[in-house]
């Protein structure tokens, strides 16, 4: 079973956690949320608490398909701040393995020089933390392994794409139809 490892710290965006989460769920894909802070209770940007599934400590990660990291402030810079994180997603980008960022989030790849390059997105305001990236506005960007979101609008598409990346364009399809998101965009 294809699994995704989601990043979770305080000050994290609700829809582009849970929407791509939820999304990824009904496709059959195993999601582990893990939290950066020290603990498995985590605050929201707009003051959700999530009880994330494991702490950071707790992981090896070595049977992840894709890094997710949620947008947010300040929960992008508590990512970006993390430094067991940062050197996970190193690691794994030198594996050639698949790194997912949406909204502010992408600065934590563009700051480890990950997104030189390369085509990315992300939230309006923060294209100078794309460090080396070619800025696409798009609501979805893919350039190789690292897939990046614009922002919370994009959160459906962006889960959509690492689902379709993992799964295949029929169940990402299929997951789209039964969610009503194919009826939502044909209006």
């Amino acid at each position: 079973m294809a699994k995704v490892y989601e990043f979770l710290a305080d000050g994290f965006e609700d829809i582009e956690a849970l929407a791509p989460l939820d999304i990824l769920r009904r496709g059959g894909v195993e999601v582990v949320t893990v939290s950066i802070m020290g603990r498995r209770d985590v605050c929201s940007a707009h003051g959700v608490t999530m009880m994330a599934d494991k702490l950071f400590d707790k992981c090896a990660f070595d049977d992840a398909d894709i890094l997710f990291l949620p947008g947010g402030m300040p929960g992008a810079s508590n990512l970006n701040e993390h430094e067991g994180l940062r050197q996970l997603l190193l690691d794994h980008n030198q594996k050639g393995k698949q790194i997912a960022a949406i909204c502010a989030a992408p600065l934590v790849l563009g700051g480890l020089g990950l997104l030189k390059q390369r085509n990315a997105t992300c939230y309006p305001g923060f294209e100078e933390t794309l460090t080396g990236a070619s800025y696409t506005a798009e609501l979805v960007t893919v350039d190789g392994n690292i897939t990046t979101g614009e922002g919370p609008a994009a959160a459906l598409p962006f889960g959509y794409q690492l689902l379709r990346s993992l799964k295949g364009d029929t169940i990402a399809q299929e997951i789209a139809e039964g969610m009503r998101y194919l009826h939502l965009m044909s209006e």
